[in-house]
Parts: structure tokens; C-alpha cells; sequence
């Protein structure tokens, strides 16, 4: 029998990026989407462009209710605000479903941590401990036996993946790591306000966020965990005039001095088996070779994860770039991979 699956939530954009994946999933059953907006009206009434597919043609969305969702769903995917996903994991939880929270709650081990960077102490302190931060590619072992999934944000994925194997391979140091990043419109979610409307974003590219953008708490949190040491980063998000996508750029410190051509050659070759040994079996990361670099355009839409480098022997520094779709594997789509993982499929079905 098919899990049935629910998704609270399912009207913004994340959310509407799940629908669109499990419904055509070969593997479950969409059984349940919430919202309170649209509440008694069905899918294809909201989102046409599913209206081909029969079940987008019966399925109502309705409130989001603990109970109900427990007893029609066995996975439920929460795609809320922060501070909101909370309130419906814990019940959830003890109502025997698993739950996949797209939001920040649970991507945090400390809740002071968790309190400096959202300003509000967290719903569900004693969750924290029991949930699973969701990178895939990182975590697939603790995945599988997960209750709670904390799907990673998608500054974090395009930050952690190429950066965690350098880290762990002792080929950077833990110290001086710059990330800046570009991100679609959308990585805002579906909201009405004044820096999202169309005349104030289009034609205009802006940092946000600095110097302490949310995200920072998680992404020092995970690379700490792979350096074994406490590990600061400066990054500076941009917004820019894109529906989806995420450019990020690294600027990373070598372990090692590469002066020579022989030593800048030697350092090169590390780099490469480093990417190739942790990622070269990976279905959605893509490692760019020769003079290709990493471009939006080659994934929005997909679940992959670009990745290229370089070496400045000029400023002595390793030069990352990934780019990746901030709905897809930075948020929906990682999501669903990891539901993959949890049930024991094929991990790309569904994606690819």
C-alpha cells in the first residue's frame, strides 16, 4: 500500500512546488493539503496548471487539523512559517506521523541559538534534539530512521554542499570562509509586501540580511560540526530580478600554501578527488569540469546541484560557486529526496 501523504501548508510556494512533485509520484499518495485561505476549494481550482491531473480535479484543500491529518496521512510534510511548523510537529509526532518541516525550526540543536537569530523562543525546545538535519548527501544514514526531517534552508544547501567535504578533508581551513549569494524573488515565499512587488524588485539587484541573516545560525552550526571546532562565516545574501534560482559564491582559505605551479597543480588534483569521492556517486550534484560554471539556468526546475572551483594563485584563495533552484533541492524538492530515503525508494523517484 501507497504512504499517504499530507502537506500543511501547500498554498505558498514550497508548498505548491510538493503538490506538483507528489502528485505525479509513482510511489505514494497524496491524501491531504492544507490551507486556510483556500479551504473547501480544490487544486485545480488553485493552481490550473495541475487541472490535467485527476486528482487535482477532487482534492479540496482544508484546515490544517492535527488530528485529521493523522488519521488520513501516514508522512506530512509542513510547509509554514517558522514558529508555526512547531506548533503541528509535536502533535503530530505523538500521533505516530513523520514529518518533514520545511521551515527552521528544527534545523537548529540549540534553542538559544535558535532564540538569538529568530528573536522568539522556540515552540518545541525538547523536538530539537530528536530532529534530523535534512542535506541528503550528508545525512542520509540518520535520515532513514528519522521521525522528525529538518529540510535545510536554501542559502544552506548551496552554502554546505560544497563546502562540508573541503572541510572535512582537512583542505581548507575553518577560518576567513566568505559566502555571497543571489537568490530569485521567490525564496521570499508567496507574501504580499513592498520589497517583493514587481516595479520594486525588477531591474534591481540588492544585499539584504547584513550582517546576520537567519540562515548564518545553521549553516555555522553544520560546518562546526564537520570542522569539530566553532566556525564564524560572513555571508551577504542578494536579492535579484529572477522568479527561482540561487548563485552562491565561496571564497576559502587552503590548509596549505599552493605557490608553485607543482603545488597549485597538486592542490587542484585534492580538490577534484575531494568533490568526486563524496559527490561523483550523488544523482543530483552535478560537478562542473573544463571551463563550465555553475548556472541557474541549468536547474531551476530540478533537483541538481551545480558545483564548480578555481584557484587563485593571485590571492592564494579557493573560489567555489554552486548554483542550485531555491525551491526545488533548497527546499521542496530536498524534501521529497529525503521522504525517498525515509520509505526505503529509489531516491530520484519523483524527481527526475
Amino acid at each position: 500500500m501507497k504512504p499517504k501523504i499530507a502537506i500543511v501548508g501547500a498554498s505558498g510556494y514550497s508548498g505548491e512546488e510538493l503538490v506538483r512533485i507528489l502528485l505525479h509520484h509513482p510511489q505514494v499518495e497524496l491524501a491531504v493539503v492544507t490551507s486556510r485561505q483556500y479551504a473547501g476549494q480544490t487544486v485545480a481550482q488553485i493552481f490550473p496548471k495541475f487541472a490535467n491531473h485527476p486528482l487535482a480535479k477532487t482534492l479540496r484543500f482544508t484546515e490544517p487539523k492535527a488530528d485529521a491529518l493523522a488519521q488520513a496521512a501516514q508522512i506530512v510534510f509542513l510547509a509554514l512559517p517558522h514558529g508555526v511548523a512547531a506548533e503541528y510537529a509535536a502533535p503530530l509526532l505523538e500521533l505516530g506521523c513523520k514529518v518533514i518541516d520545511l521551515s527552521a525550526d528544527f534545523r537548529l540543536k540549540s534553542a538559544a541559538v535558535y532564540k538569538d537569530f529568530y528573536a522568539h523562543d522556540h515552540p518545541a525546545p525538547d523536538l530539537l534534539k530528536k530532529s534530523v538535519y535534512g542535506l541528503t548527501e550528508i545525512h542520509r544514514s540518520e535520515i532513514k530512521k528519522a521521525a522528525l526531517i529538518a529540510s535545510p534552508g536554501c542559502y544552506p544547501t548551496s552554502i554546505l554542499l560544497p563546502t562540508l567535504p573541503l572541510l572535512k578533508a582537512g583542505l581548507i581551513k575553518s577560518t576567513g570562509i566568505i559566502a555571497d549569494s543571489m537568490s530569485g524573488v521567490s525564496g521570499a515565499g508567496r507574501k504580499a509586501e513592498l520589497d517583493y512587488l514587481f516595479v520594486e524588485c525588477n531591474e534591481s539587484l540588492r544585499p539584504y540580511g547584513v550582517p546576520k541573516h537567519r540562515h548564518l545560525s545553521e549553516i555555522e552550526e553544520q560546518l562546526s560540526l564537520a570542522a569539530k571546532t566553532d566556525v564564524v562565516i560572513q555571508f551577504t545574501p542578494h536579492l535579484v530580478p529572477v522568479n527561482r534560482g540561487i548563485l552562491t559564491t565561496l571564497y576559502l582559505a587552503p590548509e596549505h600554501h599552493f605557490g608553485s605551479p607543482a603545488e597549485m597543480s597538486a592542490l587542484q588534483e585534492q580538490v577534484t578527488k575531494c568533490y568526486q569521492t563524496a559527490y561523483g556517486q550523488e544523482s543530483f550534484v552535478r560537478l562542473l569540469e573544463g571551463k563550465s560554471l555553475p548556472d541557474t539556468k541549468n536547474v531551476v526546475g530540478t533537483n541538481t546541484i551545480e558545483i564548480a572551483w578555481r584557484l587563485d594563485p593571485r590571492t592564494g584563495r579557493l573560489i567555489v560557486m554552486s548554483a542550485i533552484d531555491n525551491i526545488a533541492k533548497g527546499a521542496s524538492g530536498q524534501a521529497v529526496q529525503s521522504m525517498n530515503v525515509l520509505c526505503g525508494f529509489e531516491e530520484t523517484t519523483g524527481l527526475v
